[in-house]
């Protein structure tokens, strides 16, 4: 998939969105007491929050909201995994 794509989804100007829930993420990540689990939540909440604070409140906000979230957890878990990966810690999947 090419990232253009991904960039005709989301609208332009939301492009600080995207950055705050990226950094948010990464907040949540270092922060001890926050279960992993969660930290996918906290992040669509606060994009489509801050979504809604920019377009207004309607169902493009939400989704543009989400898009956001969606994108900063996974191109987070991207980058983490190819690092992974790159250091020989991802490994294969073993079958026994």
């Amino acid at each position: 998939m090419d990232w253009t794509f991904i960039n005709a989804l989301i609208r332009p100007e939301l492009g600080g969105v995207l950055a705050v829930c990226w950094i948010v993420g990464y907040i949540l990540k270092q922060t001890p007491r926050v279960p992993d689990w969660s930290i996918v939540y906290a992040v669509t909440v606060v994009g489509v929050l801050m979504a809604c604070l920019l377009l207004g409140g309607s169902v493009e906000s939400i989704i543009q909201g989400v898009l956001c979230g969606a994108v900063a957890v996974y191109g987070y878990q991207l980058i983490k995994q190819t690092a992974k990966g790159a250091s020989g810690e991802g490994g294969h999947n073993e079958r026994k």
